[in-house]
């Protein structure tokens, strides 16, 4: 670990990232510089054992290796220690920053490690890529003058920003240049092989021409392509068709008579005439000859379908295990209010294990086994204040959990009206997928994430059932909800209806608009968009065509709910954001929505969306997976400061992107211009807010989108959907001002591409801000992770205040329980009120029993020196407490072992405990409890004749069944008595069953 340290690894508690490693036991996980994936090393004694790859998500081993390859993370070698030595002498500091950079150079100079090691290694590995190549190799330029133009006007920019940060004293003079310029490279690599490609190469000149060309396109139009294959066949080409859609892609072709061979690999050329399909990923197509062709997603679907691979997937409810803090305010289903004191451990009768220690009034403490986490929720409140701890061993709960019970039953009747109403609802009951619908997926450019498949795959359940579809998509901006969107609408104009897209702002409904034409086209469907971009003769007629039904998708903002729009055949309503629009238009769209079916897409949802999604009101997918070189976005919350925002706007000037700086005050917006163009005189600064005329607004954004413009100052009209890959850094201004879910949204505005994405959040410092405030801006500089905004909705909840959920009559009873635990009774009352509205609906599966309380003779815990990090031990407690068999046992001891090492004795009395606590869950075990002689089963309720006859069965002298118990004799049983026990609930369980 002390080599992996000096190499730059940083040690934490999992290696998750790449530059990191983490160590347990004789097991080091180790995620090389460079590397995709993880890899576990696992030793014996000094000896490797085993070296294994890794899954990013479930962190379990999933192949072997016979060596690895762990190149430095940071600066660390000899010849680094050597060149900085040199670079010392070089040096001369002439300013307090510069003096720092000096001392971390003799810190690198004398073989320590910098946490600045990376902002070195350019300056100490000063070789070029020729240092690598190997003797004759050969060296290809791509438009050589274009790269030399580029290299040179880099070279020319670094430079000037040296010349810039030595005058002001923040690096020192005599630092080596970054890179070497046009002239030093190509004189470096010309003693290799060289060839110049040219777009422009004429054979006059001395070009020769490739021998193959590109494979035409066909653009998602699969006859023409099965007709050309076939063409090419017959003329004795042979053709290989390389698809990550290969199976969807080969019924297609065989439906237009065309037979294409499956290949699982394909390691040589087709024969002539014959044309084979396999499944892969290849950037495009190429022809050579008369001989071969070879067709890929990019000729086929018109782009490549580029792989996203599965990445963690956050969970829906907030993850108590991997935030939980001391001093964090947590909710026992059974014993309240409490204040968490940390994870302790704790020996009672010889038996040791691991205990939530959680503090109550009157200093009064309780001591929650690790493995009952069930029993244990976050305190979510209707405000900022701290609630009051229940008092143990009173009533004080029980009343208080009674006074909400009572409360919530009117509550959940005005739910079950929608529900009821939606229950008894008959609308439309859409037909299975055609052709065409598959035709048109299989023109989407990236291959769908599981997320986005069973989305995909929901709803159009949904759309197939006659109850009218009320579906909530949850996921973060980019995550591929517009996708489900556009299936889900084109599906609807399959079977003949109308689909109607409500989006909040003008300029989303514009993009909407380009999205759903461009995946349409080619088929007969017409998407018209009606927003105050068009004019009162456009308007008109796009109306028109709605109330006739010549329009079949509709996409427009609240002009879409106007009482002059009447849908012939309306068959589908979308709504993007739906915390956007105003209560008169979500009452419109009530109306709208009653027998037909309803999809809501959002990142963040409003808190009554997600409380009706929670409780069972509302359906809810998730759409959580980023796309695959999407990268978290940096966060900066500070003070306006000049000098960095002219850093933060050059620095993305520089890499040719664009910059959003949202002001949300349109009377001095024109005072921030002015002050922005002081702070960087040689960009070009564009103005958009929604007081504009329509087509000034509708052309400067249009502009931006085109590149026309480097800065946007603007309000938070682009909040929601302006996509534009280019523009990586925004600005907010007053950031303190604006609500958390609206700051994600417009941080969502950037980062939507591989680059990275900067946020600076700015505050006044003359200003005093609000506690509430400050937690916004804390909640956002923390949600860093891709695929936040579910959380953030979450975490929404806890600073506005869950009381605003259902209005402020509620906030009492919330205060009284937390909202977790009042969503939970909210539930319960909706359930039982379920059954009474819809007695002839099919009975789902009856709720499991409370958890039984175990009390065995076993020191079940997981050492600390076995799992050191909490949080990890946290959720390995929480896993095993959602153990439901024995093969959910055998599952967990092999990721244990593969991940931490052997499983310690007192981890395997753990899993046994979990296994136990399942079992009596099911046989309706109220607690087992053991006391010097015997095991006493207690059954809730008494026990059946059932369960005393299958326990009878078993022969057991040491088994006796009596009215309310099942006993066990511990003495009779001996040292055998794990195994019996487990045995004794098994056949109660099977009892219970029948």
């Amino acid at each position: 670990m002390t080599e992996l340290e000096r190499a730059g690894y940083a040690i934490e508690p999992l290696a998750d990232a790449p530059g990191t490693a983490s160590r347990r036991g004789g097991i080091i996980d180790v995620f090389p510089a460079g590397a995709e994936r993880p890899f576990r090393v696992e030793f014996f004694g000094d000896e490797v054992e085993s070296i294994r790859e890794l899954d990013l998500v479930s962190q379990r081993s999933v192949s072997r290796l016979e060596q690895l390859h762990v190149p430095p993370a940071a600066t660390s070698s000899s010849e680094a220690r050597e060149a900085a030595r040199t670079l010392l002498a070089e040096i001369e500091a002439n300013g307090d920053q510069a003096e720092v950079i000096q001392e971390q150079l003799e810190l690198l100079a004398e073989g320590n490690r910098s946490p600045f090691a990376t902002f070195f290694e350019p300056l100490l590995y000063t070789e070029t890529a020729a240092s690598h190549l190997a003797r004759g190799a050969m060296v290809v330029f791509d438009e050589p003058a274009d790269g030399a133009n580029a290299l040179a006007v880099a070279v020319e920019h670094e430079l000037r920003t040296r010349a810039e940060l030595e005058g002001r004293g923040l690096i020192p003079t005599g630092l080596p240049p970054l890179r070497v310029g046009p002239e030093a490279l190509r004189d470096a690599l010309s003693n290799f092989q060289e060839v110049d490609l040219q777009r422009f190469g004429s054979e006059e000149l001395g070009a020769r021409r490739l021998p193959m060309a590109v494979t035409p396109s066909f653009a998602g139009k699969l006859r023409p392509l099965a007709q050309q294959a076939g063409a090419w066949a017959k003329q004795g080409r042979a053709i290989a068709i390389v698809s990550q859609q290969a199976l969807r892609l080969a019924e297609l072709l065989d439906d237009e008579g065309i037979r294409a061979e499956p290949r699982r690999r394909l390691t040589v050329a087709p024969n002539a005439g014959e044309i084979v399909l396999t499944p892969a990923a290849l950037a495009g197509g190429f022809t050579l000859g008369e001989s071969l062709t070879v067709i890929s997603d990019s000729e086929v679907f018109g782009l490549r379908k580029r792989r996203r691979p599965t990445r963690n997937r956050a969970s829906i409810r907030a993850d108590l295990v991997s935030t939980l803090e001391i001093g964090d305010y947590l909710v026992h289903a059974d014993h309240g209010i409490a204040r968490y004191a940390g994870l302790v451990r704790r020996s009672v009768d010889g038996v040791e294990r691991e205990y939530l220690e959680l503090q109550y009034a009157d200093r009064d403490r309780l001591y929650v086994p690790a493995d009952q986490l069930e029993s244990v929720s976050r305190y979510v409140g209707p405000t900022d204040h701290p609630p009051s701890l229940t008092k143990l061993g009173s009533q004080e709960w029980a009343r208080a959990k009674r006074r909400v019970k009572q409360a919530v039953v009117e509550l959940a009747q005005e739910l079950l009206e929608l529900y009821a109403k939606r229950e008894l609802a008959r609308g439309h009951a859409f037909g299975a997928d055609n052709a065409w619908q598959m035709e048109m997926e299989a023109a989407f450019p990236f291959v769908e994430t599981q997320d986005q498949l069973d989305a995909i795959s929901e709803v159009k359940a949904d759309m197939e059932n006659t109850k009218p579809m009320d579906r909530l998509i949850c996921g973060d901006v980019g995550y591929g909800k517009t996708e489900v969107a556009v299936r889900a609408a084109f599906k609807a104009v399959m079977d003949g209806k109308q689909v109607a897209v409500l989006v909040p702002t003008t300029v989303l409904a514009e993009q909407h608009g380009n999205t759903f034409r461009e995946r349409v086209q080619g088929f007969p469907v017409r998407v018209e968009v009606l927003s105050r971009f068009r004019n009162e003769h456009q308007q008109r007629e796009i109306v028109g065509g709605i109330n006739s039904g010549e329009v079949d998708i509709a996409i427009g903002t609240h002009r879409l709910v106007q009482k002059d729009v009447a849908f012939k055949d309306l068959g589908l309503v979308i709504i993007d954001e739906e915390q956007r629009f105003g209560v008169s238009h979500k009452e419109r769209l009530k109306q709208m929505r009653s027998e037909v079916d309803s999809l809501v897409l959002s990142a963040t949802p409003i808190p009554r969306t997600l409380q009706m999604s929670l409780v069972g009101i509302r359906d809810m997918s998730t759409v959580m997976t980023p796309p695959e070189e999407r990268q978290p976005i940096r966060t900066y919350v500070l003070q306006w400061d000049d000098e960095l925002l002219r850093k933060a706007i050059d620095r993305e000037m520089q890499r040719g992107g664009q910059v959003y700086f949202v002001h949300n005050r349109v009377h001095n917006i024109e005072r921030i211009v002015t002050r922005l163009q002081t702070i960087v005189p040689d960009a070009r600064i564009a103005v958009g807010h929604g007081q504009m005329p329509e087509e000034q607004l509708e052309r400067v954004m249009m502009e931006f989108g085109a590149g026309e413009h480097d800065i946007l100052v603007c309000t938070t009209i682009i909040e929601s959907g302006l996509d534009i890959p280019n523009a990586n850094t925004i600005i907010i201004n007053d950031a303190n001002t604006l609500g958390l879910a609206q700051l994600y949204q417009l941080r969502g505005r950037v980062g939507r591409s591989a680059n990275r994405a900067y946020a600076y959040l700015l505050y006044d410092k003359d200003r005093t801000m609000s506690e509430t405030a400050q937690k916004r801006l804390e909640a956002i500089f923390e949600a860093t992770e891709l695929g936040a905004g579910f959380q953030i909705a979450l975490r929404d909840l806890e600073i506005r205040g869950a009381g605003n959920v259902l209005g402020t009559e509620q906030s009492g009873h919330i205060a009284a329980v937390g909202f977790d635990m009042y969503s939970k009774l909210v539930a319960e009352a909706v359930s039982a009120l379920k059954k009474v509205v819809t007695p002839d609906a099919p009975a789902g599966p009856e709720p499991l029993p409370p958890p039984p309380l175990i009390d065995l003779p076993l020191s079940a815990h997981i050492p600390e020196s076995y799992v050191p990090d909490i949080h990890g031990r946290l959720a390995a407690y929480q896993k095993i407490a959602e153990i439901t068999s024995a093969e959910g046992v055998a599952e967990m001891q092999a990721e244990l072992a593969d991940r931490f090492g052997p499983v310690p004795r007192s981890v395997e009395n753990l899993l046994y405990v979990a296994l136990v606590r399942s079992m009596a869950r099911r046989a309706n075990v109220e607690s087992l409890k053991t006391d010097e002689q015997m095991f006493h089963l207690r059954i809730r309720g008494g026990t059946t004749l059932e369960t005393r006859s299958a326990v009878e069965a078993l022969r057991l002298k040491s088994v006796i069944t009596g009215p309310n118990q099942v006993r066990i004799d511990r003495i009779g049983a001996g040292t055998n008595w794990m195994p019996l026990v487990a045995r004794v609930l098994r056949v109660m369980v099977e009892a219970a069953a029948k």
